[in-house]
């Protein structure tokens, strides 16, 4: 059982987005992005989420800034929404005995009032990771609390543990692909290239077919990208605000498996 995402891009400045690539707007528009979730249980229950990324063409594969996975990449890094980064954010209670935090919850007159219908105590958790193998897994309290960046990193029910990710599909499949089709057919251009990447996160089983990760009962899930191709960024998820919040819970899917 999974669940699946189909992302779609934020659109305030498409139009000088696709003119800085020298593509059209549709072109852009017709970049897809499909994200599954899917529960597993060997050999640890796990929350696996897999990237699928295609390009509708060459010249945007040609200007698209797609790590190669490295093993030795593979740690912590803060920043990485600053390249190509794959995201998800994940909300939820807290279990019944922990710690709440509501001393922390920044009061509505503090932000904007289209912000205060998510301004609530709920906490969620931001996952990022870069195609190299590099990522980071966030807390936070509230929306965007704490402000502070880096953010918190997000540690294990020991407190002292920093939460990582494992890797499980890091093959890139287009570059030998296009490579060959240059050769054997002159409509390279319509070609699409196909980028993938999975990676797992450590979740616990609750009574009544939930799940949690560390101390918080997953409720919301909000897979989305960052693509940058070479200095122009683009966004991706199920929903937006405007502008691009990827923060911003009222976007969030429920949380299905």
């Amino acid at each position: 059982m999974n669940q699946s995402f189909n992302l779609c891009i934020a659109t305030e400045t498409i139009a000088k987005d696709a003119q800085q690539l020298g593509v059209s707007i549709e072109d852009l528009e017709n970049i897809s992005i499909g994200v599954s979730a899917e529960i597993i249980q060997q050999p640890a229950l796990q929350l696996v989420l897999t990237y699928q990324v295609t390009l509708p063409s060459q010249i945007l594969a040609n200007q698209f800034n797609w790590s190669t996975w490295q093993q030795t990449q593979v740690n912590f890094t803060d920043y990485l929404w600053e390249e190509t980064c794959l995201e998800c954010f994940i909300a939820g209670s807290k279990i019944a005995g922990c710690k709440t935090d509501a001393e922390d919850i920044v009061a509505p007159h503090q932000t904007e009032p289209h912000k205060i219908s998510f301004q609530q105590a709920t906490a969620y958790i931001e996952i990022n990771a870069n195609p190299d193998g590099r990522y980071a897994v966030y807390q936070f309290k509230s929306y965007r609390n704490p402000a502070a960046l880096p953010p918190a990193p997000l540690y294990e029910t020991d407190g002292t543990t920093r939460v990582s990710i494992g890797w499980n599909n890091h093959k890139d499949l287009t570059a030998t692909s296009i490579e060959s089709l240059l050769s054997s057919t002159s409509t390279v251009v319509q070609t699409p290239a196909h980028y993938e990447r999975s990676f797992s996160l450590p979740i616990t089983q609750l009574p009544n077919q939930q799940y949690a990760i560390a101390n918080m009962k997953i409720e919301q899930i909000h897979p989305c990208v960052i693509l940058w191709f070479g200095k122009t960024d683009l966004y991706f998820a199920s929903g937006h605000a405007s502008p691009p919040d990827f923060h911003n819970r009222d976007y969030w899917p429920k949380f299905e498996l």
